[in-house]
């Protein structure tokens, strides 16, 4: 203050100048006061913008935001951005692109549920978002039209929007297998589950977009409407902006499901009865997956009897390795007369082992949040590692997947932990938006899922790689889900003909690439 005193004295700026500077100079200390030590690494032109008061940077703070899902990777922000509004996460982004030509520039990332399992949203010295803030205490974040669609904030659960769209008498048509996952978080990426073959993945399902650029524009898009940035922001992994809402499309919800597992002790029949539930012109199936069972997987889950889970693991000991295809036939009163038929008539033409048919009937929502009841009785625990591998493999090449992953690396590591198999038609994707696929009609979902600890989680990573290499040796042109790269080179590899568009994209959007530099696509400007 002494400095300001001097210079008013000596007459050189105006005492109203004067005034404002000092208010300025008090509200920077005050906020000074109340954070504690401002990080070296954040510019202190933060400090006089009007969501100071939202930002933390206490190492408590920090410390919950260094970590994911996956927990291999750690790195602490330098400060935490508690949204009340999207207009907040508009002020931190343009602030930030104001300062990225300055030595004090920093990156910023949205948090949601946290669920990426390779850092892809952390934001080493930068600042994190907490999306979750946006809809903390409020009841206007999640709207359902009567023309068949829901707004949902960015930062809602999707099992908070199944709820509330519930009370309507409609649901989203597509779906991940767990709803604790934040709207932006799945749009980022695609959303899959044993829906996408009949609807397409969630990104399929989406009429409009509320985005914040990396030039901190908030901007509406739609496929009329700011198309590039509706179409690269859906599957762009966080690159072009932050999605603080979503318009998602509905259908009439279902009452009951007729949940079914078929096993199988023979991969052809099994991929091959699959690809007949997936292709059907008129589908009995309205959800379809299917995974690898070995003996130790058997009993990990509530859907059998005691009985039936012996049964089940007699069958895996004697072959070593089983499969299932896991069925849901949706129904409501009006239709309840005709599952049963429809589903003898069916099974009939299946070729699943005789007598290893297991069915249940459930509720809609508890079908849906099948995984986190299932998580809810397990006793597994909670500070597990998730050495992931998510792959898209063409069908054409899935004989010989099995042959040298399934019944070769992952037969000779003995694993422990889930597999999923399940096809995808190409045709329920939009070719036009970041997501990519193998260029083939039909493709399968990967999805080796193990639990680790400290100790073995590198063994199994591994194993990931020597997974990876095999394909690439085998020239099986795979795509990664939840995509983990280090080169830029590899990123282009993996969106093949859509880099120089994805590129564009990043120019144009987040020329400064500010905005999730945890996916390490653009460690530089593009």
């Amino acid at each position: 203050m002494s400095a300001l005193m001097a210079v008013q004295r000596l007459g050189r700026i105006p005492a109203a100048l004067f005034v404002a500077l000092s208010l300025v100079n008090s509200f920077v200390f005050s906020a000074v006061d109340r954070l504690g030590t401002w990080p070296a690494a954040l510019p202190e032109g933060l400090l006089a913008l009007d969501i100071v008061d939202k930002i933390q940077v206490d190492p408590n703070t920090t410390a919950r935001f260094s970590s994911d899902y996956g927990g291999l990777s750690q790195a602490a922000p330098a400060a935490v951005l508690y949204p009340s509004s999207p207009d907040d996460i508009a002020t931190l982004v343009r602030f930030a692109y104001s300062s990225s030509s300055s030595s004090s520039s920093f990156s910023i990332a949205a948090h949601g549920h946290g669920h990426s399992i390779r850092g892809q949203a952390l934001v080493p010295g930068g600042v994190v978002v907490d999306m979750a803030s946006l809809g903390r205490g409020r009841s206007d974040r999640i709207n359902v039209s009567s023309d068949w669609y829901v707004d949902a904030g960015g930062e809602q659960l999707w099992i908070d929007v199944l709820r509330e769209t519930l009370k309507h008498g409609l649901s989203p048509r597509s779906w991940t297998d767990y709803l604790y996952l934040t709207v932006g978080g799945t749009l980022s990426n695609a959303g899959i589950s044993g829906q996408a073959f009949r609807h397409g993945p969630q990104i399929s399902n989406v009429y409009e977009l509320d985005v914040v650029t990396g030039k901190g524009d908030t901007i509406t898009c739609s496929r009329e409407e700011n198309s590039d940035l509706f179409y690269g922001v859906l599957g762009g992994l966080g690159q072009f902006g932050i999605i603080t809402r979503a318009r998602i499309a509905l259908e009439p919800a279902p009452r009951r499901v007729r949940w079914l597992r078929l096993f199988y002790t023979d991969f052809s029949s099994f991929t091959g009865d699959q690809e007949l539930l997936v292709s059907m012109t008129e589908k009995v199936f309205d959800y379809v997956e299917g995974q690898l069972l070995t003996e130790k997987d058997v009993g990990n889950s509530s859907f059998f009897s005691d009985n039936d889970t012996e049964k089940i693991k007699m069958l895996a000991a004697e072959y070593g390795g089983i499969y299932f295809v896991e069925g849901g036939v949706y129904y409501g009163p009006a239709t309840a007369s005709m599952v049963d038929r429809k589903l003898e008539s069916l099974l009939k033409r299946l070729s699943f082992v005789p007598g290893f048919a297991f069915t249940k009937d459930v509720a809609y929502i508890s079908f849906l949040n099948r995984v986190q009841e299932e998580e809810t009785h397990s006793t597994a625990p909670e500070d597990v590692l998730h050495p992931w591998l998510n792959m898209f493999v063409p069908k054409s090449r899935i004989r010989d997947f099995e042959m040298g992953v399934f019944k070769g690396i992952l037969k000779k590591n003995n694993p422990i932990g889930l597999v999923l198999i399940y096809p995808f038609d190409k045709n329920k994707w939009d070719d036009k938006m970041s997501a990519v696929i193998p260029d083939e009609e039909v493709f399968y979902t990967i999805g080796l899922l193990p639990s680790a600890t400290v100790d073995d989680w590198k063994y199994l990573d591994s194993q990931n790689d020597e997974i990876l290499r095999f394909c690439h040796q085998e020239g099986i042109d795979f795509k990664q889900y939840l995509p983990h790269y280090t080169t830029q080179t590899d990123w282009k590899n993996h969106f093949g003909l859509k880099w120089d568009a994805f590129v564009q994209l990043k120019r144009r959007y987040d020329p400064q690439a500010l905005l999730s530099p945890g996916q390490r696509i653009f460690t530089s400007s593009p």
